[in-house]
């Protein structure tokens, strides 16, 4: 099983998507397109794509040159029938490709959010062995219109659109189930001013959210990322 990783920042890691790609003895490939490494011409020579998150929204081509590429390469990974998942950025970027409007701004989530699964959404396999709402992490100021090809599998009670599957396997997912506990806390080390000016107070409520969602949010996104790990390469 071999596996392309693309970065478009670096402080959005793989986290749980890690480790169940690591259970499967998957081989990754990483490509950091911010810091300009070239992304391949298609999916030939891989099984399956992840594009993680970013800073940079999900139309910034003037900033980030490498998007419309990457919007091509995505494509390609979803019709050749390779899995694929987007997160965060990459769910904006997977919705884009497939002409869903992206709305910048007024969509601000962060924390442990609940998220509710849509009926195709319980019996998708990307949910299998979670609730049907759980809390989750999140972290985000943007979202986007369904593209007109895909399944709605999750909601939310301030931003509609959290997850969604087009065709066999390529999933966008709004919200970081890639994010457990250890990696939030390294996320609030590393962007600690950040986070003070953009969310008071964010240090002190910490502890406490992480000890009332922390275990059941890092449970269901384990579950998520073994789900689609097992995606790879059926048909």
């Amino acid at each position: 099983m071999r596996v392309l990783v693309v970065y478009n920042f670096e402080g959005c890691r793989l986290g749980q998507i890690g480790t169940a790609l690591s259970e499967a003895d998957a081989r990754i490939d990483l490509v950091r397109a911010h810091l300009g490494e070239p992304l391949p011409k298609g999916p030939e020579g891989h099984d399956a794509i992840v594009v993680l998150g970013g800073v940079q929204n999900a139309l910034a081509d003037d900033t980030s040159p490498w998007l419309p590429r990457l919007l091509d390469v995505m494509r390609g990974f979803a019709e050749s029938g390779r899995s694929l998942l987007g997160v965060c950025l990459g769910s904006q970027l997977l919705a884009r490709a497939y002409g869903g409007a992206n709305i910048i701004g007024g969509a601000s989530e962060f924390g442990w959010q609940r998220v509710d699964l849509t009926p195709e959404g319980v019996d998708d396999p990307l949910f299998t062995g979670t609730a049907p709402s759980f809390p989750i992490f999140q972290w985000h100021d943007d979202t986007f219109e369904m593209p007109s090809a895909a399944t709605r599998l999750a909601t939310g009670h301030s931003v509609e659109n959290q997850a969604f599957v087009i065709g066999r396997a390529a999933y966008g997912i709004q919200f970081h189930f890639e994010a457990d506990r250890p990696l939030v806390a390294e996320w609030n080390g590393e962007y600690a001013d950040l986070l003070a000016r953009l969310q008071p107070g964010w240090a002190k409520r910490h502890p406490a959210e992480a000890d009332r969602f922390g275990p059941a949010s890092d449970a269901v996104g384990l579950a998520i990322a073994r789900n689609w790990v097992r995606t790879i390469g059926k048909s």
